[in-house]
């Protein structure tokens, strides 16, 4: 039979606590991250259409 100090206890709990939070935060800043690249996705869609648009107007300025 194996007897462990409370201490040790703790210690393993505590670092149990600690990789489930390092965890879950790693997940919330991957899904922040993925939302961010799809609205630079969009803008940088965005400006591509504004500037064929521009491109296919006919020059009214001369």
């Amino acid at each position: 039979m194996s007897t462990s100090s409370p201490v040790s206890e703790r210690k393993c709990q505590a670092t149990l606590v600690s990789d489930l939070n390092k965890s879950f935060y790693q997940a919330d800043q991957q899904a922040k991250f993925k939302n961010l690249q799809a609205e630079i996705d969009s803008l940088l869609q965005q400006l591509q259409n504004l500037k064929e648009q521009r491109l296919a107007a006919p020059e009214s300025d001369e």
